[in-house]
């Protein structure tokens, strides 16, 4: 009887300090819980700030390089100040950082925003610029810098966006700082969509498909006015037509050529190493 009164108080005793211990485990898991929500809130240091000193810090974030957190910055901005110059402001340096980030669809989408939300607003012009500036450079692409490959070797799409941007800039703000500039990346731009045809024009013929080398190369002529690949074009229809054995054609495709280009290194060399690009990416 002793024994199993013993056993008895042995399992109760057991059974509550299990008991005891599972509350515990419980009250733990909940505490560490409670901890781990807390450890999630992240406190918003900018709360207490001015759209001054948020301005502030966030262009000294861009002015060190660090993009990446004058984003978000600039994104507080463009909310607790809506409405005013400074978010507008906001708005186009953070589709800049955006850019300078390695984000060029981010940037677009935020100034095409810009563009539709302030249509009047005074830094339209520079907008504009932004837009072409992003398109310029995204056409080029990473790889660009590296293998010296020019606009005319990539899609074409982007080179099309940044022309139009230009274009539209110097349309209504020709006397906006940005304008002499964006001249000139527009004349760039339509050497660089004459010479993707020519391009093209040669993978035919190397191909050994002369007439679509010169209808390709005739596009660009037809398309394309006062640029340097028209002189390549020409030359490409000329071999052409001597590849095709069309003996008048080709004649009067070469006379053409030493009339337009007299001092055609075509002509003499067959071959031409075209210039390299005379703007640079900041």
């Amino acid at each position: 009887m002793f024994y199993v009164k013993l056993s008895a108080q042995f399992y109760e005793i057991k059974n509550t300090m299990k008991n005891q211990t599972l509350s515990k485990a419980f009250l733990s898991v909940f505490v560490c819980s409670g901890l781990l929500a807390c450890a999630t809130v992240t406190e918003d240091k900018t709360a207490n700030w001015s759209p001054n000193k948020i301005y502030s810090e966030a262009k000294s974030e861009a002015n060190d390089g660090a993009y990446d957190k004058a984003i978000p910055l600039y994104e507080k901005l463009e909310g607790r100040a809506a409405g005013t110059p400074l978010a507008q402001q906001a708005q186009l340096d953070k589709a800049y950082a955006q850019f300078k980030n390695g984000d060029q669809a981010q940037s677009i989408a935020t100034i095409e925003r810009f563009l539709k939300l302030h249509p009047a607003s005074p830094a339209l012009d520079y907008a504009l610029y932004l837009k072409g500036t992003v398109n310029f450079s995204d056409n080029l692409g990473f790889f660009g810098s590296y293998t010296k490959q020019d606009l005319s070797e990539r899609d074409q799409k982007a080179a099309k966006e940044s022309f139009d941007a230009y274009k539209e800039l110097v349309a209504r703000f020709p006397e906006s700082k940005y304008s002499s500039d964006a001249k000139q990346r527009m004349t760039y731009i339509v050497n660089s969509l004459a010479l993707y045809e020519v391009h093209v024009a040669k993978y035919y013929f190397s191909r050994g498909a002369y007439v679509a080398a010169i209808n390709r190369a005739q596009l660009a002529i037809t398309d394309y006015r006062d640029v340097p690949a028209l002189e390549e074009a020409m030359y490409i229809i000329y071999k052409s037509y001597e590849a095709l054995d069309i003996v008048q054609f080709r004649d009067d495709a070469k006379r053409i050529l030493e009339t337009s280009f007299p001092k055609s290194e075509f002509l003499l060399s067959g071959n031409k190493s075209v210039a390299r690009s005379w703007w640079k990416i900041w």
